[in-house]
């Protein structure tokens, strides 16, 4: 039978730093059994890092887990820089890693944008993924984006309101190009409370019921600062996808098995995006959870995405 909620704490058995092109250097842990079957923990953002409570999604006597930092975000350093910093950077980033770790196949689990890595990283190397777990699906169009920006006001206009109202009233008729030019200016009086602005906005609307430990973890100046200036960035350059976006690539990956849970109420990324998905993989299973918005660590998200791993442990 499936598991119902996360594995106990666990520790990394193996952590390290591998430096990348730039200036970047990546942080990264394995966690498990080191004979285990392999799987890669993608975190969200982009560049919101990933964290200790991230390992217990997985079964630490069967899966060999990877879990790293992408560049700029979380123990990664620099923290929050955007030279070189791209999604072939990253796709590029996770091959070196697999490399290093003598990796032939895993499945691929992430989150947010989290799946929009994954699936950018199976369709540039198909042979290389065994599976994926996609959880709050993000494939980075247009529209998602300025769903982000200005179409959530409608559910949440109190935290719109303040996300907006940040910024002088002249310059909020382009919020992302305001708060850019503040993430970016090397100030921290001016970069780190336009970053926090920009956090909060995101972890308010990120659950289906109000928590405030949620906001306070995104409110953390090293997590803010990653989060709002990588997230600013890839959303000012279309998330350096491929022309036609995802969808048009999907050819490349639709035998691959894969798991989509969405939150029915995720009013980060909505399930019309996860329904797109789902239409476009012959291969995928779709499961909408009823009861959550956009957080991996809601009951029913976290028991929907701990027994999809179990089912690829199964065979499915």
């Amino acid at each position: 039978m499936p598991r119902g909620d996360l594995f106990p704490e666990i520790g990394p058995f193996e952590t390290g730093y591998l430096p990348l092109s730039g200036s970047h250097v990546m942080y990264w842990e394995q966690v498990g059994n080191p004979r285990g079957r392999p799987v890669l923990f993608l975190h969200g953002g982009p560049g919101a890092g990933a964290g200790a409570v991230h390992r217990r999604f997985f079964d630490p006597d069967f899966w060999r887990i990877v879990i790293f930092d992408q560049r700029g975000a979380g123990r990664s350093r620099p923290l929050g820089s955007l030279e070189e910093n791209t999604t072939p950077d990253l796709v590029g980033d996770i091959e070196m890693l697999r490399r290093h770790l003598g990796v032939e196949r895993w499945l691929l689990f992430g989150g947010s944008w989290g799946s929009t890595l994954a699936l950018a990283y199976a369709q540039a190397c198909p042979e290389r993924v065994m599976g994926c777990v996609l959880r709050g699906v993000f494939l980075g169009r247009k529209p998602e984006v300025e769903w982000f920006l200005r179409g959530m006001a409608a559910i949440f206009p109190d935290a719109h309101a303040s996300f907006v109202g940040f910024l002088p009233e002249d310059e909020q008729q382009d919020v992302l190009g305001s708060y850019m030019r503040r993430l970016t200016n090397p100030d921290p009086t001016v970069h780190l409370p336009a970053a926090r602005a920009w956090s909060i906005y995101e972890g308010s609307c990120s659950t289906l019921l109000p928590s405030p430990e949620t906001v306070t973890s995104f409110a953390q100046d090293r997590t803010a600062l990653g989060l709002a200036r990588i997230e600013a960035h890839y959303f000012a350059h279309d998330l350096f996808l491929p022309p036609g976006g995802l969808l048009a690539h999907m050819h490349r990956i639709t035998h691959i098995p894969a798991e989509i849970v969405q939150g029915r109420y995720d009013m980060i990324c909505p399930a019309r995006t996860a329904f797109d998905l789902a239409g476009a993989w012959r291969a995928a299973r779709l499961t909408i959870v009823p009861d959550a918005g956009h957080s991996a660590l809601e009951p029913g998200i976290r028991r929907s995405l701990v027994a999809a791993v179990e089912r690829f442990r199964n065979g499915r």
